[in-house]
């Protein structure tokens, strides 16, 4: 993996990001309400071993079997998600109290002071705690809504032509054989022309995981199976993922096109092309995302879907005849109001949209989660795509 200095600086912002959540969150959890000293050293150790099981599952989780971190990772990573919440939990208390000492005209008593910090700590853990265990069971449902799209240039006698789009699954410690096996399942019952996987589909190397994907092969779709790199394949071995997709005849579509439809001759056809990722750039021209090289040769006049894992790929897409693109990656923000964050980054979070060329982008808000096992306002997906002429 290329890392550049933009990469570097975002590692640095979020591991002050990570430090600075957990300093506030003893403070408002455990110094303002000034608990018993035995009380107190309890849970100042609580929250301190809980930030390092994260970072320790973090590091870890691509190095050991991901059966061996399982329980750790869902402590941890639950931590997470709870974290988030008391932060913006504490976040609007404290907007709320600043409000009021504008129009406070005497000093408030120590005691009253204990009390309104003892409570504010106490309505935050219940209703964080609350938040988690909805969210929790929201990441178990996988919707699957159909999405009708008119694909320029699309021959007439495909009209009906379904898509399957998964992405972002994140198989790894949290997400393995079982989970993979229900998405098969909902899958195969969308009855597809094609399945696509817009990237991220593994959270950790082949050699600790390959075991996991076995399912992938019991996905049934009368033209296959399409793949693109996301940036998680980066992170743990995208070149022996696509080697290992591949040797189980998966069409991994690297700066790469292939006719869909009837490839009879003088049949149907349209173009499907990929990219990888851009966090492959500078690993090899392979994986130097390059919709352009896709695409050299290619009769103008076919309809073409166009497959990369970031919504703001788009810009690849400019002028090259693209009808329409899937990507994933966002996760629809997966924890609200999350997604204001990446609304910074991306153009679009989630949903059916058409850039100002005209060129139609459907993102869509993921099949699994990565980090916080949960999702609130933003349900994982396994969207149905319809083509018509």
């Amino acid at each position: 993996m290329h890392v550049t200095p933009v990469g570097v600086l975002f590692v640095v912002v979020a591991i002050a990001a990570f430090v600075g959540l957990h300093v506030y969150a003893w403070k408002r959890l455990v110094r303002d309400p000034e608990l018993p000293r035995p009380w107190r050293r309890g849970a100042t150790f609580l929250v301190v071993f809980l930030g390092f099981l994260v970072c320790a599952v973090f590091v870890s989780g691509r190095r050991v079997d991901p059966d061996h971190v399982t329980g750790a990772a869902l402590i941890g990573y639950s931590w997470l998600g709870v974290l988030f919440y008391v932060f913006l939990c504490f976040g609007a208390l404290d907007l709320a109290r600043a409000a009021a000492r504008v129009f406070r005209t005497k000093p408030v008593d120590e005691g009253r002071r204990r009390f309104l910090a003892r409570a504010a700590a106490s309505t935050a853990i219940v209703g964080t705690s609350t938040v988690a265990v909805i969210g929790h069971r929201e990441a178990g449902e996988i919707l699957t809504p159909e999405i009708g799209v008119r694909l320029p240039r699309l021959p007439r006698e495909l009209s009906g032509f379904r898509i399957a789009h998964l992405t972002d699954l994140h198989l790894g410690p949290l997400l393995r054989e079982r989970f993979l096996e229900s998405v098969v399942e909902k899958t195969n019952a969308l009855r597809p022309d094609l399945v696509v996987i817009t990237g991220d589909l593994v959270d950790a190397p082949v050699g600790k995981l390959a075991p996991a994907l076995a399912p992938l092969a019991n996905l049934r779709a009368r033209c296959g199976v399409a793949f693109v790199t996301g940036n998680h394949e980066y992170y743990c071995g995208a070149r022996d993922w696509v080697e290992f997709l591949r040797a189980r005849g998966v069409h991994v579509l690297l700066n790469e096109r292939m006719a869909l439809g009837d490839t009879a001759p003088g049949g149907a056809t349209f173009d499907l092309a990929g990219v990888a990722d851009p966090t492959g750039r500078g690993t090899s021209a392979e994986h130097t995302p390059d919709l352009a090289r896709a695409l050299v040769g290619r009769d103008p006049e076919r309809g073409l879907v166009f497959l990369a894992h970031q919504p703001r790929q788009i810009e690849l897409a400019r002028g090259l005849g693209v009808g329409l693109q899937l990507s994933g990656h966002t996760h629809g923000g997966q924890l609200w109001p999350f997604g204001a964050l990446v609304a910074l980054t991306q153009p679009w979070i989630a949903g059916f949209h058409r850039a100002d060329d005209g060129t139609q982008i459907y993102v869509s808000r993921g099949t699994g989660f990565w980090g916080p096992p949960m999702r609130i306002g933003c349900p994982a997906e396994i969207a149905s795509i319809v083509l018509s002429a």
